[in-house]
């Protein structure tokens, strides 16, 4: 199989661009490697994430593994790539994968990438059922995080978003993945449920908090027009409801220890996602397997390049085996690149240094001046020497402080 090359097209040069106006890359950013496992048991009616339920169908596992590792013995040889500092085995159900054909994963990726001393590994999992006993088999394959998709422990809230587990199931998943070894170990919450008021979320909460995750990603239900929810929408709660449900949730994670460092993303001390804050902070990743995306930086050519691969996991895999590019890769206009790294680092708490911009962009600051001091004006933005922070009223209104970066 190493013989065998999948042709990655090379980064095409942005157009209408003179050669002194295009970035100009002091170094690689950090890189990051998505892996996408595609199939789900069932597919949840608001999930508009790129997922395939397997009807009772068998997944065509060892099939699906060759052509990732093919796709990433391209990458391998395209360029000299940095360390790779986080691997993130993303879906649909990656915990439907046997932990032998993750370890076969693992052991491939390490194969055809250098990764750092101490990468992290993170697994998607749910807590149903024909998952519970292989924790232990995945943390003994290289997995050292795991991310647990709870959303809501409430039996009949559980139903009203069509997810086959139970509140118990829940419960089990995060003592047994315990069990299993994991000290780094995510639960993902949802809020503004079907049904659900202000108590009942807190309720959530607080029986995630009893199980002592390490990281909490809470996030708000919302509505996706290519869904089953999006053509016949669920009655919500009032957005004032809604927003009780965020602003008491922070409050209670924040007495419990927990740092909120972005929108939705809450962590015990030493336990942010580091795979996530490098996409907030505008650094590199590769993407592969079916709809996986990716963005890369090259210097050389002075360019930031995002790439997309075909949706179908039988499409891709055909174009893999044949050794036929399995998608698209695009440039990054010099217009788009300060709000694309403003639509991910305006999510931080924290907010970003101007130098992180310059670095990360291939641009000077000067690039955004006016629109930051528009942002100030408005009271949704603060600067501090070099740093430049949300405001609170620019977190409750993210969408509109974002709107301000958009080209033109």
């Amino acid at each position: 199989m190493v013989s065998r090359t999948v042709a990655v097209p090379e980064a095409p040069r942005p157009g209408g661009q003179n050669r002194g106006d295009m970035p100009r890359f002091r170094r690689r950013p950090p890189l990051g490697l998505y892996v996408h496992l595609p199939w789900c048991v069932h597919k949840c009616p608001y999930c508009d994430f790129n997922s395939f339920a397997t009807g009772g169908k068998r997944i065509p596992e060892r099939g699906y593994i060759d052509a990732l590792l093919l796709e990433l013995q391209a990458y391998a040889r395209m360029d000299v790539w940095p360390a790779v500092g986080s691997v993130f085995l993303g879906g649909g159900t990656p915990s439907l994968f046997s932990p032998e054909g993750i370890d076969c994963l693992l052991t491939g990726i390490g194969n055809r990438l250098s990764l750092s001393s101490e990468p992290e590994i993170t697994l998607e999992a749910n807590p149903g059922t024909v998952e519970r006993g292989r924790f232990t088999e995945f943390r003994q394959a290289g997995v050292n995080r795991l991310s647990i998709g709870i959303q809501t422990f409430d039996d009949a809230a559980l139903a009203r978003i069509g997810r086959i587990h139970t509140g118990t199931d829940a419960v089990r998943a995060a003592e047994d993945a315990r069990a299993g070894g994991f000290t780094n170990l995510n639960l993902d919450l949802m809020f503004g449920l079907p049904g659900q008021d202000r108590k009942s979320a807190l309720a959530d909460l607080d029986i995630a908090l009893s199980l002592e995750p390490d990281h909490v990603s809470r996030y708000q239900l919302t509505i996706e027009p290519d869904t089953t929810f999006g053509v016949h929408p669920p009655r919500l709660p009032a957005e004032d409801t809604i927003w009780e449900m965020q602003v008491s949730g922070q409050r209670r994670l924040a007495r419990r220890g927990y740092t909120r460092y972005e929108v939705s993303a809450f962590a015990a001390p030493g336990k942010q996602c580091r795979h996530n804050r490098n996409y907030w902070e505008f650094g590199d990743y590769i993407g592969i397997g079916a709809g996986a995306h990716g963005k890369l930086t090259r210097p050389g050519l002075r360019c930031v390049t995002r790439t997309r691969n075909t949706r179908s996991p039988r499409a891709w895999m055909n174009q893999v085996n044949n050794l036929q590019m399995a998608g698209t890769t695009s440039p990054v206009e010099r217009e788009d690149l300060a709000f694309e790294f403003m639509l991910n680092g305006l999510r931080l708490v924290e907010g970003f240094n101007y130098g992180l911009f310059e670095e990360r962009t291939g641009l000077p600051r000067e690039a955004i001046r006016h629109r930051i001091d528009k942002a100030r004006h408005d009271g949704l933005l603060r600067e501090d020497g070099d740093l430049v922070v949300p405001t609170a009223l620019g977190g409750r209104f993210l969408n509109d402080l974002i709107a301000l970066f958009l080209p033109g």
